[in-house]
């Protein structure tokens, strides 16, 4: 076994590998940019050393410097995490030359693997069915344009070295294939050095449907059960699962045999993932190979009772696999939501700043329940735009798909997080969506049950009644702790108090008297329900916690003015407490206009101005691109949200600008 290995990554990866190297009693060595000098995963190591500046390029992905970083601490071993330099054969033979283990897949299945057009060519030798499409980079948009009109719109362009969502565009119409093309092209390189392009047949209504596979340096490969992970946005994993509710029996072994098969084809001793797009009818066909660890490995450890970092580690050590494929069983279901650093309520722009409160759910086992927290922050941790936005991701298992998502919505509704902006709401919101709890899933759920996008507006119906009586209660316990003050002034005549308090959340009031009863809160309201509420909840404290009628309950709770902001169950809103007489004359007061903007053309997210497309004089209507910017490595192309002529231009390419930073001026 080994002395000492290396992390070559940052964040929730690092993290959670150090973590099972150190279960291992290996010695551990973490390293990072000079963005992450502070970050918990060099707090994390043994040791840990500087590699270089924050871009990416010059720092995780400097082949040089780690291979400098193991020969300055002794590490006989190095695993790559996933994303940087996970998936470079040139790494692992770098590694190799240096007297260095690799612990990941050999060389040449990750070149067979890990490029997206040879492995679809291998995949067929296999005899493995494949997505239509034309096997070979293109060079220009004619190119990808022709191969569109012979396997018909839509289609998807996809880098050959892509992952994780970048390099990918869906196109439905010619109209959008040169913009596409060159927006993948562009992100490919900034991503992976690889501008290499192809294209395939968009399956429309699909599932992504993948087989995690695991092989050793004796020959032997065994798959373990399969994930759904058809709930994305812009190609990027939202919400993973495992087992498939798509899936019987029959295609999980049909599956997971063409899998271990092609694995076999490459000689394949390592984690690795087979991922297919799958049809509502569960028929399949392989999309490619990600020769790494990935993101979502943890819900096919908690169904498999397997650490996939230490069979990683042992099988690159020269163990053989200690099971075979009859040992394998999946029990019980397991939910994984990924928490971003991103605005669901401006599009998922993503969303830098530090982490002025951090406090996620506690993880352990609650009842038949499993909460899991992998995460790579600390409160007061900043997120900044040269790294991916993923701040944690928090993984429920229970007995049933039903109690795993229960389970899931609970430890969303607990997880506090302030600073910059993030998208715990919306998944909240995906736990309650019809659509997800029935597993009737594609990759276009979001789009086709947003529409509109997220607001994540006031709650309705029973919600807001057990919202309003969580507010009431919370006022309850602050008034009840300022009546404790010792020393008050005495009121020149007694005073008399209403017990009955209004609560306001949008639209709705609630007027309601609280009791106690016991250990809890009975609250009455005026049309005779009545709500039966525990907690031990403090004054300050960020997060409720409590039963609502023997039910457990959780929400974010934040303190505005005469209330609270409570947020639960996708619904975030200000909950207004007064006495009926406050209330009354509360309505009274007009509402606050809001302030038109200044007449300029602005970027919503922090990032780098990579192109500009517009200059002093330009006539725009609404809807004509005006920059890209980059952010978190995706590229995103800003638009024009009114007809005008561009007056000053205020930024240039190569700046780096905050959100809502002006670019240029309307005339």
């Amino acid at each position: 076994m080994f002395g000492k290995i290396l992390v070559a990554n940052r964040g929730e990866i690092a993290c959670r590998i150090l973590r099972t190297a150190k279960r291992m009693g290996i010695a551990t060595v973490a390293v990072h940019s000079a963005a992450d000098s502070d970050a918990s995963h060099v707090a994390t190591a043994d040791e840990a050393v500087a590699i270089g500046p924050a871009p990416a390029a010059q720092s995780y992905l400097s082949i040089e410097a780690i291979v400098d970083a193991c020969r300055r601490t002794g590490a006989d071993a190095v695993h790559p995490g996933y994303g940087f330099l996970s998936e470079r054969a040139a790494f692992a033979r770098a590694l190799a030359e240096a007297g260095v283990v690799f612990i990941g897949p050999n060389p040449g299945a990750i070149e067979a693997m890990g490029d997206k057009i040879a492995s679809k060519r291998l995949a067929r030798a296999a005899g493995v069915a494949v997505v239509p499409g034309r096997d070979e980079a293109l060079e220009a948009v004619a190119d990808a344009r022709a191969v569109a009109a012979e396997i018909g719109y839509p289609v998807m362009i996809k880098a050959s070295a892509g992952g994780g969502g970048k390099g990918m565009r869906v196109v439905r119409s010619e109209a959008g294939l040169a913009e596409a093309f060159e927006r993948a092209r562009s992100e490919a390189m900034s991503s992976f050095g690889d501008d290499r392009i192809f294209v395939e047949k968009f399956v429309v209504d699909p599932r992504h449907v993948e087989i995690q596979v695991i092989g050793d340096r004796h020959g032997n490969v065994v798959h373990l059960g399969e994930r759904e992970c058809s709930v994305q946005r812009r190609n990027q994993k939202v919400l993973e699962e495992a087992p498939s509710p798509l899936l019987d029996e029959a295609t999980r072994a049909a599956m997971g045999a063409q899998a271990v098969a092609l694995a076999k084809a490459v000689g394949y001793d390592s984690a690795g993932t087979v991922e297919f797009v799958a049809g509502q009818d569960r028929s399949f066909h392989f999309l490619e190979m990600n020769t790494r660890l990935q993101v979502e490995h943890p819900v096919t450890e908690l169904v498999t009772g397997l650490d996939l970092v230490e069979l990683m580690i042992r099988v690159a050590a020269g163990e053989p696999l200690p099971f075979g494929q009859g040992d394998v069983k999946l029990s019980g279901w397991a939910v994984e939501s990924r928490v971003y650093a991103e605005d669901p309520r401006r599009g998922f722009l993503p969303s830098i700043g530090r982490l002025s409160t951090y406090r996620p759910p506690e993880a352990g086992r609650f009842g038949d329940a499993t909460v899991r927290v992998d995460d790579g922050v600390v409160e007061g941790a900043e997120v900044t735009i040269h790294y991916d936005p993923m701040i944690a991701k928090l993984v429920t298992h229970a007995p049933t798909r039903a109690a795993a998502i229960d389970a899931q919505a609970l430890a969303l509704d607990g997880f506090a997080l302030d600073g910059p902006a993030c998208n715990l709401d919306f998944l909240a919101a995906l736990m309650a969506n019809a659509r997800w709890r029935a597993g009737a899933l594609s990759t276009g759920l979001i789009g086709e049950e947003f529409p509109d996008g997220f607001s994540g507006g006031a709650p309705a119906g029973e919600t807001a009644r057990e919202t309003a009586a969580i507010a009431v209660v919370c006022d309850h316990v602050g008034n009840k702790r300022k009546r404790a003050i010792a020393g008050p002034m005495r009121a020149p005549r007694p005073v008399t108090f209403d017990a009955a308090r209004s609560v306001r959340i949008g639209a709705a009031e609630f007027v309601a008297r609280v009791a106690e009863d016991g250990d809890a809160f009975a609250v009455t309201f005026a049309d005779g329900a009545r709500l039966r509420v525990a907690s031990d909840w403090w004054l300050g404290d960020p997060v409720w916690r409590g039963e609502i009628d023997g039910r457990p309950a959780a929400a974010r709770v934040a303190p505005v003015e005469n209330g609270l902001r409570i947020a639960r169950g996708g619904h975030a809103a200000d909950a207004r407490v007064h006495s009926r007489a406050e209330a009354a004359l509360a309505a009274l007061m007009p509402a606050k206009a809001a302030r038109r903007g200044a007449s300029r053309l602005t970027t919503p997210m922090p990032g780098v101005l990579r192109r500009l497309d517009v200059k002093e004089g330009d006539a725009l209507k609404a809807g004509d691109p005006f920059c890209v910017v980059e952010a978190m490595k995706m590229e995103n192309v800003l638009r024009a949200d009114r007809d005008g002529a561009v007056g000053r231009v205020l930024a240039k390419v190569g700046d780096t600008l905050a959100a809502d930073a002006p670019i240029a001026e309307f005339a």
